[in-house]
């Protein structure tokens, strides 16, 4: 058994990460839900883990909406705070095994490889990804001192999403038989995942030969907006009127996110819950029994650090 101190477990991944965690045989634990802990108050963060002494340290806690309209809170917690994290680990648990620090694919912006992989020069084109890309700069100054494993998901979702983003929004339209959804888009293309898979991935890196790296977290399928209305109309029997909102189209649009995981199914093997349509059935089946939904309104201004959906 490992104790494992996980930053985010509150948040939308948080749960899971904790469920796969203990299957594992870990000792999870995180931060206190209180002002005894704060990203961005280092003096919090040593006093945590001289507590918690860690074997590991999964850091999920991030602003993590794109569309989040504080653009200073975005820098200073995403970049400033997790280089307080690294900082407060060397400081009050240097002997930690591993440190997994999550990133985001939306570094890459408008990449025009055909898939994306680490060795793509990254491009962001939002704050979001701009304060992620700045979080990674600052950890690779850490990569002679800790054990550090950066990682980039790119779009996952599962039961308990806020429909502030766009799959769980899709889902909650359809399986509650809404009238109409207004979207952007239609033609941005992701490559999905399910949020289970995510949660395993971390759980297998720890263990993993991988340090001071960057490693993708993705299905290596990339799907459409409308491929996913049409596998929803099958999985639910129904089809809101479907409206386009030119005002719901980001103006830095990312219009295709393909990801490779070569370099992670090399490190782990096979990857396990990547059949989307599967993961769509399960959200529209735990919506329909009032199960992990969320419904409209902001995220947290702290969450778990996850590939935004696109909207």
């Amino acid at each position: 058994m490992a104790r494992v101190w996980v930053t985010g477990l509150a948040g939308f991944t948080g749960p899971y990460l904790r469920d796969a965690l203990a299957a594992a045989g870990h000792d999870v634990t995180g931060p206190p839900q209180s002002a005894q802990f704060d990203l961005l108050v280092p003096s919090t963060l040593t006093a945590a883990l001289t507590v918690a002494q860690p074997d590991y340290v999964i850091h999920l806690a991030a602003v993590s909406f794109v569309q989040h309209d504080d653009m200073a809170q975005i820098y200073a917690v995403n970049a400033i705070g997790s280089e307080n994290l690294l900082q407060a680990i060397a400081t009050a648990a240097p002997n930690v095994r591993k440190i997994v620090l999550a990133s985001s694919a939306n570094v890459y912006g408008n990449g025009t490889a055909e898939l994306l992989d680490e060795t793509v020069m990254p491009a962001p084109v939002n704050h979001y990804a701009c304060s992620k890309l700045a979080m990674e700069h600052l950890a690779r100054t850490w990569f002679d001192r800790l054990p550090i494993v950066i990682t980039r998901p790119f779009n996952y979702t599962g039961p308990g999403q806020s429909e502030m983003f766009l799959v769980p929004k899709l889902v909650a339209h359809f399986a509650g038989r809404q009238a109409a959804i207004s979207l952007g888009n239609l033609d941005v293309e992701r490559d999905f995942s399910d949020v289970r898979m995510l949660a395993d991935v971390y759980t297998r890196l720890l263990a993993a030969p991988l340090a001071h790296q960057v490693v993708n977290v993705c299905s290596g399928v990339t799907r459409s907006l409308r491929s996913l209305l049409a596998t929803l109309e099958s999985v639910c029997g129904y089809a809101p009127q479907v409206r386009l909102a030119p005002d719901l189209v980001r103006r830095a649009e990312i219009h295709r996110l393909a990801g490779s995981n070569r370099k992670l199914r090399d490190a782990l093997g096979a990857l396990r819950y990547t059949d989307f349509d599967a993961t769509l059935a399960w959200m529209a089946d735990s919506y329909r029994q009032g199960r992990g939904h969320v419904p409209d309104g902001a995220p947290p201004a702290v969450e778990p650090a996850a590939g935004p959906e696109a909207a």
